[in-house]
């Protein structure tokens, strides 16, 4: 049974830190690309970062360029997002994305909240 679970969530106060993990199971994770995605109310699901599979690759929307950083640990089956200067923009659910070469498995989402 395959699992993405995001936790890390909560809320910040702007210029805040957050680390997000998904922790992934069911699937043999070093194969898969990991991206995480976001989406505010009324938005559509935005990408937000991207890493490849041996963690050696990585690319961010303009976003959250010099604010967030992607990781990932193949050992432990888990992929993080490292997010610094949180700004209210950055409100949204936060989720975690695997993709393969013919399948991809999305997780249940963390809710960011940055408000002061």
């Amino acid at each position: 049974q395959v699992q993405l679970v995001e936790s890390g969530g909560g809320l910040v106060q702007p210029g805040g830190s957050l680390r997000l993990s998904c922790a992934a199971s069911g699937f043999t994770f070093s194969t898969y690309v990991m991206n995480w995605y976001r989406q505010a109310p009324g938005k559509e699901r935005e990408f937000v970062a991207f890493i490849g599979r041996s963690g050696g690759t990585t690319n961010y929307a303009n976003s959250a360029k010099g604010r967030f950083t992607i990781s990932r640990d193949n050992a432990k089956n888990t992929v993080y997002l490292q997010m610094n200067s949180l700004k209210a923009e950055d409100t949204a659910v936060y989720y975690c994305h695997a993709a393969g070469p013919r399948e991809n498995y999305w997780g249940q989402g963390t809710q960011v909240t940055v408000s002061a």
